[in-house]
Parts: structure tokens; sequence; C-alpha cells
């Protein structure tokens, strides 16, 4: 692995950023992406800190350990920790951290977790659209990165690939930033249309 990887994955974080900034969940620097590069040792390309996430480029990314810090130059996102750890623990290729208006605000209302059931938009993720419920589990915040990792590893429910963290937005990955990014925009779906019913 080298500068030239490093490089084409952040041109990849960078449009996928800029995607999601335009539709205001990335709002100011908030918000980070990863990628995963190698398995063993686990290294990602996470965000770098305090950027625009509208106006990333292929450079603004850092590579990470499986402890989130950084291998080399540059100042990754404080939440590069939990990407490695979402990596390690569900075997996935990329992680989405976005700060959502209806993730915050479900996550205040449903506080033990977001339930989805009879929706064709379940198959986004993976799930049949009818005959089954699916939680999004939400979880107290910390600024403490391992703290916040163990709290994600007890609630999460194997069956959708994502997180509320209360107060904060929502984790979501997948196997590669196309897939991570789809299952993003569901979940994300989901959650507009709780917001709106109750």
């Amino acid at each position: 692995m080298g500068p030239a990887e490093l490089e084409e994955a952040g041109a990849v974080l960078a449009t996928e950023s800029a995607r999601f900034a335009s539709f205001g969940w990335m709002r100011g620097t908030s918000g980070n992406l990863s990628a995963v590069l190698s398995r063993d040792p686990l290294r990602l390309a996470v965000t770098a800190s305090g950027h625009d996430k509208g106006e990333l480029t292929a450079a603004d990314v850092v590579l990470v350990d499986g402890d989130g810090a950084a291998v080399g130059a540059g100042k990754p996102s404080a939440e590069a920790e939990l990407h490695a750890r979402v990596a390690a623990l569900t075997g996935a290729g990329a992680v989405v951290h976005v700060h959502t208006v209806a993730s915050v605000a479900m996550g205040r209302r449903e506080p033990g977790g977001i339930v989805f059931k009879d929706l064709e938009m379940l198959k986004g993720v993976g799930q049949p659209a009818h005959g089954t419920e699916v939680t999004l589990p939400v979880i107290a915040n910390s600024q403490d990165m391992k703290e916040l990792g163990d709290r994600l590893e007890a609630a999460r429910d194997p069956r959708m690939p994502a997180v509320v963290v209360a107060g904060h937005g929502l984790y979501v990955w997948g196997d590669s930033p196309r897939q991570a990014r789809h299952h993003t925009e569901v979940v994300e779906w989901l959650l507009e249309l709780a917001l709106t019913e109750r």
C-alpha cells in the first residue's frame, strides 16, 4: 500500500463526501468517511479533520491503523477510532458518518431504538419488505471513542448496517464506499419517513 492507493481512496471519499454535503448531511466540517485499504494489518483512509466536506480533494485523507491513529502525516477525524472499530467488528469496507436532522430527532424520540416494518425500502439494507421488524439501534453519545465503540458493539443488530448516536448523528457501513452510500441514503429515507409519521 503506497501513496497512490491512499490518493485513489481519497478521490473516492471526496466524491462521496461532496454528495452527502450537497444533501445538507455534512454541514460545515461535520461528518467523516472512511474506506478500508487493508485487513491485515487493518488500515483505513479517513477524511482529514477540520475540512469542509463539500470541498475535499483526493489529498484530504489520512491513513490510520486499527486503533484509528494516524500512520504518517495528517490529522484524521477525531472519530477515526470508531471507524476502525466498526470495520473490524462488521467486516465493512467503508463507513459513513453524517449529521442529519432526522437521525438526531428520531434518536431523541425513540431512545430505545427505531423500529421499521412493512416498507419496501427495507430491501435497500437487505431485509424483506414485509413480515419482519428491523430495529435501528440508538446509543448514547460519548467523546470517548472506546466507550462509544463498546456501546455500538453491544447494541448493533446485524440485520441493520447502521446505528444512531443520540444527539449526534448516524453511522452506516457497507462492503464498499458505494454500498455504504446506498445504505446511508436508505436509512436516512427511513428516518425521514419515521420523523414525518410520528
